[in-house]
């Protein structure tokens, strides 16, 4: 079936290669603009637009999908459907019912849980034990569209964001595909979603990886799972400096002091929380590389009872 593909990295990539790999034909390739990247600020082709001229397509780079000559370019390349992958923009109904078979979606969660930008940070902070790939049709409306099927995965016990994202996009590549495979031979069918059940998955800002300390270390694990890799689980140092944690467990210490407190265990970085003990097991202080917390407390020489957080 001849498509045309919107999306972003890191969760288009793998997508995309499903479908260039696939039986189906894939028309043309469209992803945000480049921009400029790392400490030198270099405008190098994202992952999606490198694969794409790998592959021979020319990817198609619009400042936004609502100018007129964009939706031009998109009738000429004749798509029977358009296959998006978190693209980053809101599409106009327009564009969405411009191929005759209309837009399919690949969502990451199984609708209608977690509607929204953020599905699998959401998932792990809410401890789902299982998530999984949706693909919808789309509509005007967030994350509202019929679905053509879905894919189960269990949420592993450590599996960070970023871990689960590469897992999900792999499945994600294989469900678009069998959802393309149904549509060509007319089997597909598309399921109205329960809005009773629907919950949401707001975008994330860099304020949304804040640790509070009151919150149970059950919750802090899984929140430092959760905004892995970004926006990242931070907090202060007594010196005001932020620190990064990048893997935290509980332990079954029972804490002493105020919630943020350091324990007093020279051979481990174990902080108070509202309920429990935190093991912060892999840390990242400011301007500095990823160090594992009892070696990072060796080094710092913070004294028992000094408070994280501020």
């Amino acid at each position: 079936m001849r498509h045309v593909f919107l999306g972003s990295p890191p969760f288009g990539t793998p997508v995309l290669r499903h479908l260039i790999q696939s039986r189906h034909e894939t028309a043309g390739v469209v992803t945000p603009p480049d921009r400029p990247r790392g400490r030198g600020r270099s405008v190098e082709p994202s992952p999606v637009a490198a694969l794409a001229s790998e592959n021979h397509l020319q990817p198609i780079r619009p400042q936004t999908t609502r100018d007129p000559a964009f939706l031009e370019s998109l009738r000429r390349l004749e798509p029977a459907v358009l296959v998006v992958a978190s693209f980053g923009e809101i599409l106009r109904e327009e564009l969405l019912h411009l191929p005759p078979e209309g837009s399919l979606n690949v969502h990451a969660s199984l609708l209608p849980h977690w509607r929204g930008a953020a599905p699998i940070q959401r998932a792990i902070a809410a401890g789902d034990r299982e998530t999984g790939i949706s693909v919808q049709r789309m509509v005007a409306a967030l994350d509202e569209g019929d679905v053509l099927l879905e894919r189960r995965t269990p949420i592993g016990a450590d599996e960070s964001a970023g871990e689960l994202l590469e897992r999900l996009a792999e499945l994600g590549g294989e469900a678009i595909v069998e959802a393309l495979d149904r549509l060509q031979d007319g089997s597909a069918t598309f399921t109205p979603q329960d809005p009773e059940r629907a919950t949401y998955a707001p975008k994330l800002a860099k304020s949304d990886g804040h640790v509070d300390w009151t919150r149970s270390a059950e919750d802090l694990a899984r929140h430092v799972r959760a905004m892995t890799p970004w926006p990242g689980a931070h907090t202060r140092l007594p010196d005001g400096r932020e620190l990064a944690i990048l893997r935290a467990t509980p332990h079954p210490r029972v804490p002493t002091g105020p919630p943020g407190a350091l324990q007093d265990d020279p051979r481990a970085l174990r902080v108070a929380t509202g309920q429990g003990t935190l093991e912060l097991l892999e840390v990242k202080p400011a301007g500095k590389g990823a160090v594992a917390g009892d070696a990072f407390l060796r080094g710092a020489r913070l004294p028992a009872g000094a408070t994280l957080g501020g």
